[in-house]
């Protein structure tokens, strides 16, 4: 990927296709020159020499491969003169009737003036080489365009705002001027300077290391399941009402219903989107004892059993109408390792007094649909708190992991030899190492390769 940040390049910023207005973005050094050559601005409406940001209205002057004389569009130009725009250099936004004939003439218009196509988030790269921002930032760029749902927009723009990248930065800090004291020491060996003691190093790189480790366990299980939909699956015993209410909150008959229990004996899924999140929901088979001879009804439950423990989110189903079983008794004292929701069923069925289930159950009925939109937002709540601390897009997840991994690692070994009583060499030595990994993180270290694959998903504009 070329670096090369003191030409002016030149795409289209809004959506391919027609539209009542399109937007054309230009940056660099020579974005006033190339303005000059095409663009005629209204009397009053400014001046192309300004230093202050300035919006202009006019005309573009194209010429047209079809036509003797040259094509003048109505436009409007959003200019940012100095170093106070998203890629630090001059920049400047064209905004004009959105059609796909009449861009592109504009387009190629600006680039005979001086300015060349933009390659894909070349905007983005400047904005990055700039120091505008990192490379979590300019990957959450990446996540707010590609978002599919609220969940995920929220976790890119979380990260847009600086969720990963600050805390790493701060423990880089912490971890250079640990290094620093080190390093100052070994200057000072001879003499009797002590620039921190071993007690306190210990607990500062225990603590780093620690936290490291745990953001890359976060990233890591993000990176594991950012190819799917969150899974939330209903379980409880026959009859309990489990494919009534994944009708009700699917919003159409996925399951079959029947008074008759052990009618599923299978597991059920369906997509459903809950407050613009996507999510899968999947209906199970009753929980049972079943005869080892009943190969089928016993493959039901080893299927059921298998979809719980891949669950991000178990919704515990209990009729509420009837007499609570020795079974929801027990499992209701199971502590699950997995989030877990317990909904009260059939609650149309108990004339407003249901039997003694524990005050956070919520009381649920698809034929009357009390409470079916309170389940639907506690989901949403508890996916969301269940999702970890630090919201991260899944391409940062994926290319993230290994570097706080090995951070991690280097900062855990950086500990022992501390505890050990190595040598401050070998300790700082691990300390570079970690430096050099949380760099390539937020992309204080980087190569052309690492903002290769990094920019090259881009769409061009960005």
């Amino acid at each position: 990927m070329s670096l090369a940040i003191d030409d002016t390049i030149v795409a289209l910023a809004s959506a391919a296709g027609g539209s009542y207005e399109g937007i054309i973005r230009v940056s660099g050094p020579a974005v006033v020159e190339v303005l000059k050559k095409i663009f005629d601005g209204e009397t009053g409406s400014g001046d192309l020499q300004s230093k202050r940001p300035l919006v202009l209205n006019g005309r573009l002057r194209l010429a047209s491969d079809t036509r003797a004389q040259e094509v003048h569009l109505p436009a409007l130009v959003y200019l940012w003169p100095t170093s106070r725009s998203y890629t630090r250099q001059p920049l400047a936004e064209i905004y004009l009737p959105g059609s796909p004939p009449l861009l592109d003439l504009a387009i190629r218009s600006l680039c005979k003036c001086g300015a060349r196509l933009a390659g894909p988030g070349e905007f983005t790269l400047r904005a990055f080489l700039a120091g505008r921002l990192d490379l979590t930032q300019a990957e959450a760029v990446l996540g707010v365009i590609d978002a599919q749902d609220a969940a995920s927009l929220q976790s890119a723009l979380t990260q847009l705002s600086g969720g990963l990248s600050h805390p790493l930065a701060s423990l880089r800090n912490q971890l250079l001027d640990l290094l620093a004291h080190l390093e100052a020491g070994l200057d000072f060996v001879d003499e009797d300077i002590e620039f921190i003691s071993r007690a306190e190093l210990q607990q500062q790189v225990t603590a780093a290391a620690t936290k490291v480790q745990s953001i890359a366990d976060q990233l890591n299980s993000r990176s594991e399941t950012s190819t799917s939909a969150p899974r939330v699956v209903l379980y409880g015993e026959p009859n309990a009402g489990k494919s009534s209410l994944l009708n009700a909150l699917a919003g159409t008959a996925a399951a079959i219903v029947s008074p008759v229990a052990g009618t599923t004996r299978d597991y059920l899924v369906r997509l459903v989107t809950i407050d613009n999140q996507q999510l899968q929901l999947i209906d199970t088979a009753g929980v049972e004892e079943v005869s080892s001879t009943n190969a089928i009804a016993a493959d039901a439950q080893s299927l059921g059993q298998s979809q719980h423990q891949q669950a991000d989110l178990q919704l515990l189903c209990i009729d509420s109408s009837q007499p609570m079983s020795p079974w929801s008794h027990a499992e209701l004292q199971r502590n699950s390792l997995t989030p877990r929701l317990i909904i009260g069923t059939k609650f149309d069925q108990t004339g407003g007094h249901s039997f003694d289930l524990p005050s956070p159950a919520l009381l649920t009925s698809v034929v009357t649909g009390h409470g079916l939109d309170e389940l639907r937002g506690a989901i949403i709540t508890a996916l969301r708190k269940s999702t970890g601390e630090i919201p991260v897009v899944a391409t940062t997840a994926l290319r993230c992991t290994a570097s706080l991994q090995a951070a991690a690692t280097a900062l855990a070994s950086a500990a022992d030899l501390t505890t050990n009583g190595a040598s401050d060499e070998w300790i700082a030595a691990e300390l570079r190492l970690a430096l050099d990994e949380l760099g390539q993180v937020i992309g204080a270290v980087y190569t052309d390769d690492i903002l290769d694959r990094v920019f090259s998903r881009f769409c061009i504009g960005k």
